[in-house]
């Protein structure tokens, strides 16, 4: 399954929850307003046909460096950035689903608050620190049980974009790989368990 196929379906799971609620209301009302009709979810869509993007230049960038900082590239797969993971939480936070508008909140006051962090340690925005700027600042806000009570809400922010991270990361076939998950994977016969395992086990 792709990374897009990922996305279609967790978009479809997040836009029957409200369709859900509604049911017990149905009867005899007026039907409610919301954000309009769900896209068709089993068609190929282009990167911001189905809704306005949400990031800008600045932000992208941002958001590039900072999913390379939480999975940067080594020798078994590339950076989260090189397999599109800007585009994947872009996509993410623009949707107009109650769960994914929450979250756009969340990261576009993360973005503020590492840039006037990285103001307030340095001059310079977060972008234009070196590394160790970048990282130290990550540092103090990757674990909330030891952030400051002042950067609590920084580090909900971080927790929630490390899992956006990784979600858009270990839906690519890159990173499916770096899991060493073998599953997706049609065969053309199958030979059922080794016998030596069937004999370890003592099913054999």
């Amino acid at each position: 399954m792709d990374r897009r196929t990922t996305i279609k379906w967790v978009l479809a799971a997040s836009a029957s929850l409200p369709l859900l609620e509604g049911r017990a209301a149905w009867a005899g009302s007026a039907p409610a307003q919301g954000y309009g009709t769900d896209p068709k979810l089993a068609t190929h869509h282009q990167s911001g046909e189905l809704w306005p993007l949400t990031l800008n230049a600045a932000q992208r960038r941002l958001a590039g460096i900072l999913s390379d900082i939480i999975i940067p590239a080594d020798e078994r797969s590339p950076g989260a950035s090189a397999l599109g993971v800007v585009d994947f939480i872009d996509e993410w936070v623009s949707a107009p689903y109650p769960a994914q508008q929450r979250d756009r909140t969340l990261v576009l006051d993360g973005f503020t608050w590492m840039d006037a962090e990285a103001v307030r340690r340095s001059g310079k925005e977060f972008a234009q620190l070196g590394i160790a700027g970048q990282r130290g600042i990550c540092d103090d806000i990757c674990d909330a049980s030891r952030a400051a009570a002042e950067r609590r809400q920084a580090a909900r922010f971080f927790a929630r974009y490390r899992d956006l991270t990784a979600g858009g990361f270990y839906t690519t076939p890159a990173g499916r790989k770096d899991l060493n998950y073998i599953g997706n994977v049609a065969l053309t016969r199958f030979d059922g368990p080794p016998p030596a395992l069937l004999g370890a086990l003592g099913l054999r």
